[in-house]
């Protein structure tokens, strides 16, 4: 029975310790997000799997929006992309590209991409800005987040991760395990996880299933 014991815990025993390495790598927890949506097609799609660390660490040198001078290549693009979650508790965290700081007060369209537009200062809630943060978008999405209504401008307090690399179609196991909760329940669902995960080593089914959900906005 020991014997059994020990070979039962010996897999959760190596997932937990993985996972405990990863994190402290990534400086966040959890350091995986799954992708909801298609706003930040074509490099991400929905049911990837982003690799997330904090934002203060290696390599990263602060935040880095889209518009800046010599902005570095993230995620098929300029600047960095970002896991944000505006405070209004109706929705799950975003993840979306940084376009530009802006300042208190500020008519922020005066820099702004006016493909990616929809009227002037005085037709957005978020213009003039109304404290400090950054402007942001999804990168197959046609409009400002401030502009289309998507979120507010984002204080670098919301901003919990950056983006450093995704994995196609890893993300599917996580969206997978929230739909099975909300249509069949905790024990259907942990019963059916488990057996993924013996049938998995146990390994990369649990790790992925720790993995937090992002969506893209409202589009695509």
């Amino acid at each position: 029975m020991k014997r059994n014991v020990s070979e039962l815990l010996a897999p959760a025993a190596a997932v937990l310790l993985v996972a405990l390495v990863v994190a402290a790598a990534a400086g966040v927890w959890p350091p995986f997000v799954a992708v909801e949506s298609g706003s930040m097609e074509p490099t991400v799609e929905r049911g990837d799997l982003v690799v997330v660390t904090a934002t203060e660490r290696f390599p990263w040198r602060g935040l880095v929006g889209h518009a800046e001078p010599d902005a570095p290549a993230r995620l098929g693009g300029a600047g960095d992309v970002v896991v944000f979650d505006p405070p209004d508790g109706e929705t799950r965290p975003i993840l979306h590209r940084l376009a530009f700081r802006v300042s208190a007060g500020e008519d922020w369209t005066d820099r702004a991409d006016p493909a990616l537009l929809d009227g002037d200062c005085a037709d957005l809630a978020s213009c003039p800005a109304p404290y400090d943060g950054y402007i942001t978008f999804g990168d197959a999405n046609g409009e400002y987040d401030q502009s289309a209504g998507i979120a507010p401008v984002v204080r670098e307090e919301w901003i919990s991760a950056k983006a450093l690399v995704s994995v196609p179609n890893l993300g599917w196991f996580r969206v997978g395990v929230d739909a099975a909760l909300a249509r069949l329940g905790l024990l259907p669902t942990a019963v059916g996880i488990g057996g993924a995960a013996a049938i998995a080593g146990g390994f990369g089914a649990v790790l992925i299933g720790w993995a937090g959900r992002v969506r893209g906005g409202g589009r695509r």
